[in-house]
């Protein structure tokens, strides 16, 4: 099973901000994961809309940016795990993945996470 799947199954939970969904959404809509969306029977906004309806959705916390981060961009990432306070971050982002971890917090692929959940009671 996937990550939403086991989401579904609720053997794990999505926390995000509104500013990172709105950024998902602009993610799946490129041309370049289409393709990959419509294999898997779906289009990028039902996609979007069936994460949202099962992610929480916390306020990001007001954090320092790291030094050891190299795109700021990523810092929304950060903030909203903190605020959350997560089991760990899910992502491909090699920025971010290069890290290993925040504030304690795991820094996971997604193959990473899924193998954890299997294995998980």
């Amino acid at each position: 099973a996937g990550l939403l799947e086991m989401v579904e199954q609720r053997r794990a939970d999505l926390v995000t901000s509104p500013d990172l969904l709105l950024e998902l959404r602009d993610v799946l809509s490129r041309q370049k994961l289409a393709a990959r969306i419509r294999q898997i029977g779906t289009s990028a906004p039902e996609l979007v809309a069936k994460i949202a309806r099962h992610v929480q959705i916390v306020k990001p916390a007001v954090i320092q940016q790291p030094s050891t981060l190299r795109d700021a961009d990523d810092l929304p990432v950060l903030a909203c795990a903190a605020a959350a306070k997560t089991d760990a971050i899910v992502t491909a982002d090699k920025d971010l993945l290069v890290l290993k971890s925040f504030r304690g917090i795991p820094i996971m692929t997604v193959r990473e996470v899924l193998g954890r959940l299997k294995t998980a009671p």
